[in-house]
C-alpha cells in the first residue's frame, strides 16, 4: 500500500529542511506523494517541485494560510493551486503583506525586551524572498533565546506582533476565493489545536466547520500526528456529514519538533493514503 504526507514544512517557514531535502526524506520514507506547506509563503515550492520531478515521487503545491475567522486563528492548508494564477497572486500579495508589515518596528520592539537583535543580525537568516517574521525567528533560536520555538513565539513574536496591531491575517472566505481561482482546495488543519476550534464543545466545533464549509472550505484533516481516538472520529464524522475531501499529514517541522517523524507522524501512528491524494488530484483537475 502507498502512503503519503499533506502536511510538512521547510526551512522556507519554521522547519529545518530544506524543499529539496524535505522530498528527498519523503522518498527515503517511501512515500509516495508529499507537499511543502511552508506557513503563508510559496518560496519552496518550486525547489521541492524539481527534487520532486527528478526522484521520481508525486507532488502537489502546497501553503499552510493563517485565516481570521470570528475571535479565532485558524490554519488552512491550500494545496493544488496554481501560483501563477492572477488571482492566486493577488491573495498572495495580501497575505506577504500582512507578514512583512512593519518588520523594523517588530525587530525594535524584540530588542526592547533585552533581545540582542537588528535588522542587520536577522537578515542572514532570510531564506526566501524578503524580510519577514520567520527570519526573525530563525535568528532568535540561532542565538539559544530559547530551546524551544513555540517559546520564541509565544514570549517575544507573538505579543509584539499584538502589541503593534499586525496580528491581522486574510479571511476564510478571501481564502477560498484565492484559492478556488487558482484550482486548488483548501482543507481546515488541526481543528483540535489553539490554532483551530480548540476550548469549544463538539457542538460548537460542528457549527464553526459547518459555518466553514459555507464559505469556502472543502477539506478538513483526517489524520494529524496527535489526534487522539475521539478527535479522529469526529473529523471523520465532520468530513463525512458536510461531504468535504479528507486530508492528512504529520506536521512534520523536523529538528523543531521532535519526535514527529515525515510521513510516520508519532511513534508511527500515521499512514495516510494515497487514495487521498489522487482524490484530491481529481477535484482540482
Amino acid at each position: 500500500m502507498k502512503f503519503i504526507d499533506l502536511h510538512a514544512h521547510s526551512t522556507m517557514s519554521d522547519g529545518t529542511c530544506t524543499p529539496e531535502e524535505l522530498v528527498k526524506l519523503a522518498k527515503k520514507t517511501g512515500l509516495s506523494a508529499i507537499t511543502v506547506t511552508d506557513h503563508d509563503t510559496i518560496d519552496g515550492i518550486q525547489e521541492a517541485a524539481t527534487a520532486a520531478e527528478k526522484i521520481g515521487i508525486k507532488f502537489i503545491t502546497g501553503m499552510e494560510v493563517s485565516v481570521d475567522y470570528k475571535d479565532r486563528k485558524l490554519h488552512v492548508v491550500a494545496l493544488g493551486f496554481n501560483p501563477m494564477s492572477d488571482k492566486f497572486k493577488k491573495l498572495y500579495k495580501k497575505i506577504r503583506s500582512n507578514k512583512e508589515d512593519k518588520i523594523e518596528k517588530v525587530i525594535a520592539a524584540i530588542r526592547e525586551k533585552g533581545i540582542d537583535i537588528s535588522m542587520e543580525k536577522v537578515k542572514p537568516f532570510v531564506y526566501g524572498k524578503n524580510m519577514e517574521r520567520y527570519a526573525i525567528m530563525r535568528y532568535m533560536a540561532a542565538i539559544k533565546v530559547s530551546d524551544k520555538i513555540q517559546e520564541i513565539w509565544d514570549k517575544y513574536l507573538n505579543p509584539v506582533i499584538e502589541e503593534l496591531g499586525l496580528n491581522k491575517n486574510v479571511t476564510i472566505k478571501e481564502t477560498a476565493e484565492g484559492i478556488h481561482a487558482a484550482g486548488g482546495i483548501i482543507s481546515l488543519a488541526h481543528f483540535h489545536k489553539f490554532i483551530g476550534l480548540k476550548g469549544l464543545t463538539r457542538v460548537d466545533q460542528e457549527s464553526a466547520i459547518a459555518d466553514l464549509r459555507i464559505q469556502g472550505l472543502d477539506g478538513m484533516e483526517k489524520y494529524y500526528s496527535n489526534y487522539t481516538g475521539d478527535d479522529k472520529a469526529f473529523a471523520a464524522a465532520m468530513i463525512k456529514k458536510y461531504k468535504m475531501l479528507p486530508t492528512g499529514g504529520s506536521d512534520f517541522h523536523g529538528a523543531n519538533r521532535v519526535g514527529v517523524e515525515l510521513g510516520t507522524g508519532i511513534n508511527n501512528n500515521l499512514q495516510i493514503p494515497y487514495s487521498l491524494y489522487e482524490n484530491i488530484v481529481k477535484f482540482i483537475l
